[in-house]
This record gives structure tokens, sequence and C-alpha cells, in this order.
């Protein structure tokens, strides 16, 4: 029985931590949750009960998440059928207690978070020493009783399931959590166009862009000319009225507004409130995962009562495929249904649907695990931090469109364990999926995140693990130490290894029966010859763990082209999808793309910054242009005899650049001391954070005025202003270090970050003096850019020709990239946002959105990969109806999930033919009299056998044949085989490994009418 505590839990741990953040570990988590939510996280200690798949999972996503601790607590010892998904045990720990058996492996995964075991009860006082508590497959009763303990003394709770293809997940974390940030998004930024006086006042944006803003949240105003009441008021709520409009407070007595001013998004914090396990069962609040289930939440609520009851009654759950336990199961159902409080009752209880819980869920699949123990785990984190809305209160997800389609029914002797680590899926699928499974051929490509999650569920459901069946797998990466937050097949003494020997050696300890051949080939045209007709044909598909988009869409062309399943998904942060593309049943992976990203105008970028991802593209590329480009183009032309030659065909004012940035590089700028580096980067602070601005306001002064008459310096166009160095001012200080030592390193030189002898040699100094130049032209809009003085161009490019061409240098120039890239890039637009005003970025932001890092988290990555496997059952079965199949997108932070049915291909015509992108025509090369067809008997067999005039073929971007073509060369061609023509055409002979080629033709119809039609597949051999 429970006793009271000697004394209770803090319900949200202590700000801050004793140990410092590792960002080299963490660097991709603390771009979700913040520096604050991980010193919270690190104060959090966390009981996880019930050590079976389920549990391991949520175990090891909360460890790698980096908790204070977490305690392990299991009374069951390993059984067969805790294999089939508990990835931590192995076949000679059945008889151990499952949480001792895998303390050890669970503890390797962080050296920041203790893992220990408890396999006592679970008493007051033991239960009382934690911030969170997860209990997995537990019963009912424990439920209760570990529920209303932590509901009295603030300790938050996380109940979670999986039954077969069923998921439930239920979350109380008190009746007063403070919830800080409720999506995890960066707060908005608006520009402001005009603020009425008036209750309420109406505030409009620029129409650049829309607000972005919602009703109900806080802003706060600061740059506001006129209405100085707005600068530094308390977060106001907003009523937004449009796109571009929304109301404030009553500003009926402030001041009349002038121009400018930026609004920002406040995040408030605000209490929600939580009931207790026993009340929530009696009125429960939903999440609908999937609103084309939208009954089937409240449908299991009662059905989940009634399996606690039968396995209360029997001792197990039911039996698979039993239709006895199923009709039990359904009248146990009612009774609760009857019973139930009006909040509870249904209309009508959905029996086929409780009869379907009762056949599977004896079951235990590891993609229903990684799915609903990478959100739990995300619960988790959200009850330590207090950071994205958690789950209110009450999850339930099915995945029954797993199930064989059709009428094709299991019986209960196909489903029966045989004492094997497969036992718990053959529960749900029978035994004919295994075998299916164990010979399937597949091509993972990457090693990653997404990678080792796949390599992991694959070697737990059998997938290539049977005769003849393998798995591929094919990373270039090495293991960094930011890869082990949440590749979790890596541990520290991996890291320099490559990543796919390294996750096939792992995985293969975790199903000894896996067969994983490991590669280090990027993904092209320039491997085909490995990946060639041969490999791609023996598949039986494709999963994709990449975050290349360009190699995604290779990927997605080569299954369009061999005709094989691509399971395609990504993660950005606690945001995931899930596209599935099977062949002729939907459109592929490339058919629908997302927007480009929104580029910054480069007028904007050079001279008229408004925002710090402004600034920090143009330190970015301004860096690129100091240490990068220069010391690459000299490089190449101290190696290279034609790349002045080269140069010259660059269009615009490109050759010029290029030419006088290689003559500043080897005659002008040529430090030759320490001291040489250090006045360079001084006289080049002065350059761009004075001397440019003078110039600019000397152009544009404050008071401007437009042709319209309206302010020059207004709307996005912040007024900037200069500096003036001072050595006592660290960030003026860090500029011209990390400039320096960029500059040093280029040259090989040795640098010094000795800022005590860096502000002597500043203090020596004397900068030139700045005179302001008249007649200076500044580009106000990006088409002006594109406009040269042309006398000015020529000039200067004719003395850099004659110059470059006259000298001899013969000295190598040292690109290395390894030290000051961010300190250069963090001070640079630092420095920049002090000139125009703009808030300050620190480094971690200035990180991010420079470097383009992508933020990552273990949560949803195993969530995601989840339901790829899903699908993936579904794809070895054979699935052949659209709806069966799902695409999904899921954010855990809202938490918000959607699943949709994949489109089928868009259907084209000619003539009465129908045809998808999965068509082709196939044609035969090689005739029968061992001879290849000719460009001109190819084109006679398309008139003869399909009545089309083709009037253009090509080949990749070779133009093979066009009806415009000069004559003499079109009869050069008429009689040349298909593939001499590539070979002249392309300048480059075909590969051993060149089985067929793919020719894309345009078409004239026997009315002369242009056609479109599939491509064309010639085979050589």
């Amino acid at each position: 029985m429970f006793k009271e505590p000697s004394g209770s839990a803090s319900g949200m741990p202590k700000k801050g931590s004793e140990t410092d953040i590792d960002e080299g570990l963490y660097s991709r988590q603390l771009y979700v949750l913040g520096h604050e939510a991980m010193k919270h996280l690190q104060a959090s200690s966390v009981l996880v009960s019930g050590l079976r798949g389920l549990g391991v999972e949520i175990a090891k996503n909360i460890i790698l998440g980096g908790v204070k601790a977490v305690t392990l607590h299991d009374e069951g010892t390993a059984q067969w059928a805790d294999l089939s998904s508990q990835f931590y045990l192995r076949e000679e720990d059945i008889g151990k207690n499952r949480a001792e058996a895998s303390q050890p492996r669970l503890a390797e995964l962080s050296h920041y978070v203790p893992v220990s075991t408890y396999p006592g009860a679970l008493v007051e006082d033991f239960v009382s020493g934690f911030q969170v508590v997860v209990l997995t497959n537990s019963p009912l009763e424990d439920q209760l009783k570990v529920g209303e303990f932590c509901h009295r003394h603030g300790i938050k709770l996380v109940v979670v399931d999986t039954r077969g293809l069923f998921g439930q997940l239920f979350c109380d974390f008190g009746e007063e959590m403070i919830l800080t940030d409720s999506n995890g998004e960066q707060p908005l930024t608006a520009m402001v166009s005009v603020v009425t006086t008036g209750n309420p006042g109406i505030v409009t944006c620029l129409d650049e862009s829309r607000h972005g803003f919602e009703s109900g949240d806080f802003v706060s105003f600061t740059e506001v000319q006129g209405m100085n009441e707005l600068n530094g008021i308390c977060p106001l709520e907003i009523k937004v009225l449009g796109r571009y409009t929304f109301s404030i407070c009553d500003t009926s007595n402030f001041s009349d507004y002038i121009r400018g001013g930026i609004v920002s998004q406040v995040k408030i914090a605000k209490k929600i409130s939580f009931k207790s396990l026993l009340n929530s069962l009696a009125e429960p609040d939903f999440v609908i995962t999937d609103f084309a289930k939208y009954s089937h939440s409240a449908q299991l609520h009662i059905g989940f009562q009634a399996l606690q009851q039968f396995c209360a009654q029997h001792g197990s759950s039911p039996r698979p495929d039993s239709e006895k336990d199923a009709a039990e199961l359904v009248t146990l159902a009612e009774a609760v249904k009857a019973q139930g409080p009006p909040a509870v009752q249904q209309d009508n209880l959905d029996e086929d649907l409780i009869r379907k819980l009762a056949y599977v869920a004896a079951g235990d699949l590891t993609p229903m695990n990684a799915f609903i123990g990478g959100l739990a785990a995300q619960e988790v984190m959200k009850a330590c931090t207090g950071k994205f809305m958690p789950v209110m209160q009450w999850l339930y997800f099915d995945a029954l469109e797993c199930l064989p389609e059709g009428q094709e029914a299991l019986s209960e002797d196909k489903c029966l364990p045989c004492q094997n680590r497969y036992d718990g899926q053959v529960a749900v699928f029978g035994s004919g999926l295994q075998e299916k499974l164990g010979k399937q051929r597949y091509f993972l490509v990457g090693a990653g995140a997404i990678g080792c999650e796949l390599l992991k569920n694959f070697a737990m459901i059998g997938l290539g693990c049977g005769d003849g069946g393998s798995i591929t797998v094919t990373d270039m990466d090495i293991i960094e130490k930011s890869n082990l937050n949440r590749q979790f097949l890596f541990r520290p003494w991996d890291v320099t290894k490559l990543k796919s020997d390294t996750a096939a050696a792992v995985v293969s300890q975790i199903n000894p029966h896996i067969r994983v051949i490991s590669h280090q080939n990027h993904v092209g045209p320039e491997t085909e010859h490995v990946y060639d007709d041969d490999f791609s044909q023996n598949l039986d598909g494709v999963a994709n763990a990449l975050d290349s988009v360009d190699a995604r869409m290779y990927m997605d062309r080569r299954c369009v082209y061999y005709r094989k399943p691509l399971l395609e998904s990504g993660t950005l942060g606690t945001k995931g999808n899930v596209h599935v593309v099977i062949p002729f049943l939907t459109e592929s992976y490339s058919s629908s793309q997302d927007p480009p990203e929104k580029s910054i105008p480069i007028c904007t970028l050079k001279n008229f910054p408004n925002a710090i991802e402004h600034t920090l593209q143009w330190a970015r590329d301004e860096f690129e242009g100091l240490f990068k480009q220069p010391a690459e183009n000299v490089n190449k032309y101290l190696t290279d005899a034609k790349f002045v030659e080269r140069m010259l065909c660059l269009a615009g004012t490109q050759p010029l650049q290029v030419l006088e940035a290689v003559q500043r590089s080897l005659v002008l700028q040529r430090p030759q001391s320490w001291s040489d580096s250090v006045t360079w980067a001084y006289y080049h602070w002065h350059t761009q954070y004075s001397n440019n601005i003078r110039q600019l306001l000397h152009n544009f002064p404050p008071n401007q005025l437009t042709g319209s008459g309206a302010p020059f310096w207004s709307g996005p166009k912040c007024c900037p202003h200069p500096h003036i160095f001072d050595v006592n001012n660290p960030l003026h200080l860090d500029y011209v270090i990390a400039a320096a030592n960029l500059f040093a390193q280029t040259y090989g030189m040795m640098g010094s970050q000795d800022r005590s002898a860096v502000t002597k040699l500043i203090q020596s100094m004397q900068v030139p003096e700045f005179t302001l130049k008249s007649g200076v032209r500044i580009q106000v809009s990006d088409q002006e850019l594109q406009t040269v003085p042309p006398l000015y161009y020529l000039e200067n490019l004719l003395f850099l020709i004659c110059f470059l061409y006259s000298s001899s240098v013969s000295t190598q120039q040292k690109d290395d990239d390894t030290n000051f890239h961010m300190d250069f890039i963090v001070a640079a637009s630092n420095l920049r946002a002090e000139n125009y005003n703009i808030p300050l970025g620190d480094r971690h932001k200035s990180k991010l959105i420079a470097g383009k890092i992508i933020p990552a988290i273990a949560t949803t990555t195993a969530a995601v990969v989840g339901l790829v496997c899903l699908e993936l059952y579904k794809v070895v079965q054979g699935h052949q109806q659209l709806e069966s199949y799902k695409n999904s997108f899921i954010n855990l932070a809202l938490p918000f999930f959607c699943f949709s049915g994949p489109l089928a291909p868009p259907r084209h015509q000619f003539y009465n033919q129908e045809w998808t992108l999965w068509d082709r025509f196939e044609a035969q090369g090689l005739q029968p009299n061992g001879k290849e067809m000719t460009l001109k008997q190819f084109l006679d067999h398309f008139k003869s056998e399909h009545k089309l005039e083709i009037t253009m073929v090509s080949q990749g971007v070779s133009m093979l044949y066009s009806f415009f073509m000069p004559p003499s060369k079109l009869k050069e061609r008429m009689n040349q085989s298909m593939t001499e023509i590539v070979s002249r055409v392309s300048k480059r002979k075909l590969g051993h490994h060149v089985q067929a080629l793919v020719l894309e033709l345009r078409c004239n119809d026997e009315d002369g009418e242009d056609v479109e039609v599939p491509y064309v597949r010639y085979t050589i051999h």
C-alpha cells in the first residue's frame, strides 16, 4: 500500500542546473527547446515503469534528451514475446529482470544521464522523488493509485499503452502547470505602416507580407515615431482584422502616429489545469489524431477500459483473432458504456472496432511503440520544461489500415506464438507476413537520425532477416559529437567512424539475423555504375533518410524509373512528415513540392536591412567574399592557365569583381606579418561600419524625401548611423581579432587571440581620413543593380587583364575554414545591426540562421519512423487500395496530427491511350539482325506503331533530334545509331553498366497537333 511521503516533490524543477549544457552534444536539440527549457530538463528526474518495447522506447528518447536522471522500474522478467519490440534485450536475457537487463545499454546513450533500476513495488516514498512518472503497459488499478498520488503531490504523470495496432496516451500535469511557450515558433515581427487613434486603435502593417498574428496574441512596439506611448508599453492583446491589420487597446488619448515602428509578438506564460486520471476517465477530453476517424477516440476510451477488465479477469490479453475472446470484449465494452457517466456513453458501440482491438491486443509492434513512444517522450519533456502544449488529456491512435485488405481474414492458428522474437508481430499479422518481410531487399539511403531509427525498426520487424533478404545502406558521412544526441546507434567512441559501417554493425547486435550491406556512396548520376539496373531491379523498395531535397528528388526519379515503392520522410524540430510512393497507385514525391524559400532582396542586404536575418545573411556573404571565394579564385588563377579566359565568359560585372579580388589578394592587400593582418581588419572595420554608412547618409540624408514627398527613411528602410571605433567595446575588438585571424590564415600565417596585444597595435594605428564622394551611385532597388556604367567597367577590366597576364606569382594560398568563422559572422552581423538599430542576435541564434542548421530532436524522429514502418507493413503486403496508405504531417509541439491518403497520379491521354508518370514506351534498340536501331528507324517505329510523328528527341540535356536542325546535320544523324548520337552530342562514352537510355519526346498526332506522351525506355542490352 502507498504511504504518505516524508517530503513532496516540486512539480516544476528549479530553474538552472548544476551542469552546464554541452552545446557540442545538444546543439540541434537546443534549437528546438532553447537554453531555459534545456536547463529545466537537466533538473528533472524521471521514472519509467515497464520496460517492454514501449517503455524502452520512451526511456531511450528522454535519456537522449538529457534529463537529470532516469530510473527504470519493472518487476517482470524478459520473455520471448518481449524481443518483438524491446531492442535492448537479447536472447540470452530471457529470464532476467527486464529493467536490469536493459540498464547497461540505456546508460551508454548519455554519460550525462545516470540510469538506475528499481525492481520493487511503486510505494509512495519512492515515487515522491521524481518530477515525472511514466507508466507503460500497466494495470488500470495501478494507474489509478499512482495517478491519485501524483495529482495530489504535483508530480507529472504520463500513462501510455500500445496494444497491437492501437495506442493510448494520457497526461496529468497537475492543477496549475505553467506553460511558457505553446508552439515553440520564433516570435513574429512586422513593420508598422499606420496606427489610428480610436477605441480600439487599428494597426496596419506594410503590405510586403502578412503579419501572421492570431487573435489573442500579445504584441509590443518599438521605434514608433509620433505615437510614442506605444514604445515600451506592456504587451497588448490583439484582435486580427485582416491580413495586414489588427486592433489593439484604446489609443484615443495617444499622440498622432507619424511613421515607422516594429511590432513584435510576445510569448506570455499561462496556467493550464489537468484533471486527475480518475476524473478524466469519467469526463475525457481527446486530442484527435485522425479526423477521418473522429469517433474512434470515444469508442476506444470504452474499449481500453473493457480490455483492462478482460486482462484482470484472465491474466492475459484476448487471444489473437479469437472470435470467442472478441465477443467477450464486446460484452465488457457494452457494460462499460452502460455503466459509465454521460460523458463516456455513446449512442452505439462500434462493435467492429472493439472486435479488431481484441484480435490484435496481444500484439507488440515496434513501429507502434516508436510512434506512441516518441509522443510520450515529448510529453515528458513538456512536463519537465513547460514548453509546448501538452496533450489535453487523452490521445488514441489506431493503424487498422495495416491489416490485410478486403475479405482476406487471419485465422487464430496462423497467429499462435512460436517462442521466437517475432511472436508479437505474428499475433497481429500472422506468420505469412513474417516470411515476406524476411525476404525483402531494401535500399536505405542515409544513416543519420532517421536512418538509425529505420535500421532499428527494420531489425525488430525482421525486414531482410530471412533467406534472400538484405538491406543495403549508404552514407558518406562520419560520426560527429552532435550526432550522438539523436542518432542513437552511435556512441562517443564511434566519433570519426563511418556512419554506415557503424550502424550496420550495431543493428546486427539488435537482431543477429539481419543482413546489412554498408556503403559510403553519394547517390547521384556519378554512382549509377554502382546502383545500376541489376542492383535497382532486384530491390523490393527504397527508404530515404536524407536531408537534401536534390538527393530526395533524384531517388524519387530512380524509383519511378524502376517502378519501386519509396518511403520518404523528414523532420524539422517537432515537425515531421511521411510521404509514401507506390508504383501506378500514387503520385511521386516530386509531383508536389514546397514553395521556394523567400529570398532577401539584394538592395536590402547591401543598404537597407531591417531584421537580424538580413544582417546575418550580409555577414555570411561578407565572410564568403573576404575569406573563401578570393582564396579559391587565387588558387585557380595560380594553377589554371585558362582561368582569366574562363572568367571573361561570366555574365555582367562578375569578370571585373573576380579579377579585382584576385589582384587585391595577390598584391594590393597581401600581408607580410600579423601586424599587417590586424591593420587590414581594423581598416576594413572602418570601411564597413563607419565610412560606407557615412557615404550612404551623404547620398540619402536622414531628412531625405522621395519624389512623392514621403520620407525616404520610412517603412522598411531604417535610417542608420555610423560607428566610432572603441577599443574598449568588446564587439569592436571581437570583429578585428576574428577578421585578422581569418585573413592571416588565408595566407598560411599564424594568428593570435591576445586581446591586449591587438589593442596596443590598434592604438598605434592611424586610420586614413575618409572623404565623402559626390556622384557615387547607390542602388535603392534590385533593378538598379543591373545597370553598370560601361566605360568604367571596360577600362578596369582591360587594366586587370593586362596586370594578371604579366604577373608572376609563385606563392600558394591556403584556405583554412576551421577557426573564427562564427566569431566573425556574429560580430559582423551585430555591428551592422547596431548601425541600423536592429536588436542584436546571440551566438546561438546567429549560428542557427547563418549556418542554416536544421533543428532536430529524438522524439520527432522516433515518431516519424514509426509511421514510416506502419506504411512499410502495407507495402510488403501489397496493398492496392489508395485509401489504405497514409501520408502524414505531425507537430508534436501543438500537438497536431494530419493523416491523408496520397494523391493518385495525374492522368494524360493521347488518342485513346491513358498514361501516368509510371507509364513509358519500351523500345528495343537491338534489332533481330544484331544491329542497333538508327535514328531514322526510331522515328519510323513510332510513326508506324503509335501513329506519332516525333518532332524532338532529347536525352538528359542533350538534344538528339529536332525538326528544325540544319539539313546537313539531320542527314548525317539519320543513319547513325541512337547510342552513337548520344555519345557524340554529350561528348562522353556510355558506361558498360548502362543497359537502357531514357529518351524524352515531343510529338504530333495525325492531325498535326502537339501531344504529350510518356518517356521512352530505350533498351541497349
